[in-house]
C-alpha cells in the first residue's frame, strides 16, 4: 500500500511532527502595545486544533522598533512573554500541533499603519518611530528614510533576537524560525537593491550576508540544542539586479554549516517594483532547488491549496513541508479535509472526536457532494 507523505512523520533534531503539515506565520496585527491578546487565543488555540503537524506563530517583533506596526505582536521582555503564556497553555493542552514562533524585525517596513488601514507609513501624531536598515533607503517614494545601522545598532539587534529566543525556549516553544524574508531587516541586509554600505556589512555576497548570519549564529548558541531553528528566506527579489535563487543556495549552504535545520522558502517583499509570477506553487521550485543543491529540508509555500497539490510536492522530492497560511485562514480544518481525502486517519482533539469520518455519517457524506 502506498504511503501518503504528507501525513508520514517528520524529524527535526529532537522534535518530530506528526505530518508535513505546517500552519505559516500570519501577522494578525490584533497586539497592544506587543501583548497577545484574546484574538491570538481564539486564532491560533482553533489553528492548534486543524490537525497540522506544526503551528507557527505569526512575525514576533524582537524589540519595540522592530515591528510592522502598532498592532503586531513582540517578546521583547517578561511581560510579552506572560502574555503568551495562557495562548499557549491552551493550545498545549487542547490542540495536537507542536507550536513555533518566527522572530523578525521589520527594519525600513516599519512604524506603519495596520494594512486594513491601508498599511501606509505613520505620521508623527501616531506615534511614528525611526526606522533602522542595511543603508538609509526608503522603501518607496513617499516613505521617509531609515537610518543606516550604526555598530551599535547592529550589537543591540543581535542582543534582541538573542533575548528573544532565550524567552521562547523559557516559553517551551518546541522551534523558532527567524525571518530573513519579505523586505525585513536582515532581508534588507542581504539584498544589493537595499544594502549600498561600504563596510563590512555591505559589498559582496559575503559582506551582505554577514549581519544576517552573525545573528542566526548568536541564535542557534542560545536555543536549545535539542529544538530545530529554521530561517525563512525570499528565493528571489523578482527585480533585475536584486537577491537571486543562486544567492539564496550560497546563503542556505552557509545557514546549514551553522546548524540551522530547515529552510522557508518564500520569496519577495523587498521592493515594490516586483512582477511576481502568481500562479499555483508558484514558489515551490525555490524550494525544490534550495533542497537539491544544499540537502537542507525545505519548508514549500506560495499558493498550495489543495491536498493532492501539497501530496504531489512532497511525493516528487520538491520539499519536506508544505506550509499553509491564507488556505488555512479559509478552512482551519484543511488538514481534517485532506486526510480523508487521502484515505487517512489522524488525531482530532478529544472534544471534536464524534466528527471523525468513521464516527460520523455526516463525513461521507459532505465527502462525497
Amino acid at each position: 500500500m502506498s504511503t501518503v507523505r504528507l501525513f508520514t512523520p517528520l524529524r527535526l533534531r529532537g522534535l518530530e511532527l506528526a505530518n508535513r503539515i505546517a500552519v505559516s506565520p500570519m501577522c494578525q496585527y490584533r497586539a497592544r502595545d506587543g501583548l497577545a491578546t484574546d484574538w491570538h487565543l481564539v486564532h491560533l488555540g482553533s489553528l492548534s486544533m486543524s490537525g497540522a503537524g506544526l503551528l507557527i506563530l505569526e512575525a514576533t517583533a524582537v524589540s519595540p522598533e522592530g515591528r510592522i506596526s502598532p498592532g503586531c505582536l513582540g517578546l521583547w521582555s517578561d511581560t510579552h512573554a506572560a502574555a503568551l503564556e495562557p495562548v499557549l497553555a491552551f493550545c498545549r493542552r487542547d490542540g495536537t500541533a507542536k507550536l513555533g514562533i518566527q522572530l523578525g524585525h521589520a527594519g525600513r517596513k516599519g512604524s506603519c499603519r495596520v494594512p486594513l488601514e491601508g498599511g501606509a507609513p505613520l505620521p508623527p501624531e501616531e506615534g511614528a518611530w525611526r526606522t533602522v536598515s542595511a543603508s538609509a533607503l526608503p522603501y518607496d517614494e513617499g516613505w521617509p528614510a531609515p537610518r543606516a545601522a550604526s555598530e551599535e545598532d547592529l550589537s543591540k539587534i543581535e542582543v534582541d533576537f538573542v533575548a528573544a529566543a532565550r524567552r521562547a525556549a523559557d516559553l517551551g516553544l518546541d522551534l523558532v524560525e527567524l525571518h530573513l524574508a519579505h523586505g525585513y531587516l536582515l532581508h534588507q541586509f542581504l539584498s544589493p537593491l537595499s544594502n549600498r554600505r561600504k563596510d563590512r556589512w555591505g559589498g559582496d555576497l559575503e559582506g551582505r550576508m554577514r549581519f544576517p548570519l552573525r545573528v542566526v549564529e548568536a541564535v542557534r548558541a542560545v536555543w536549545p540544542e535539542d529544538r530545530p531553528l529554521g530561517v525563512r528566506v525570499s528565493a528571489t527579489d523578482w527585480v533585475e539586479g536584486g537577491w537571486d535563487l543562486e544567492q539564496t543556495i550560497a546563503l542556505a549552504q552557509r545557514l546549514k554549516a551553522l546548524g540551522v535545520d530547515y529552510v522557508d522558502v518564500s520569496s519577495g517583499g523587498l521592493d515594490p517594483r516586483q512582477k511576481l509570477a502568481l500562479g499555483p506553487g508558484y514558489q515551490v521550485p525555490f524550494a525544490e532547488a534550495v533542497r537539491r543543491a544544499t540537502g537542507l529540508p525545505t519548508m514549500a509555500v506560495g499558493l498550495i491549496v489543495t491536498p493532492r497539490q501539497a501530496e504531489a510536492v512532497l511525493a516528487e522530492g520538491k520539499a519536506d513541508l508544505v506550509a499553509l497560511a491564507r488556505t488555512m485562514m479559509d478552512d482551519p480544518r484543511w488538514a481534517w479535509h485532506a486526510a480523508q481525502e487521502l484515505g487517512v486517519e489522524i488525531p482530532y482533539p478529544a472534544q471534536y472526536v464524534r466528527c471523525r469520518p468513521r464516527v460520523w455519517p455526516g463525513a461521507a457524506i459532505k465527502h462525497a457532494g
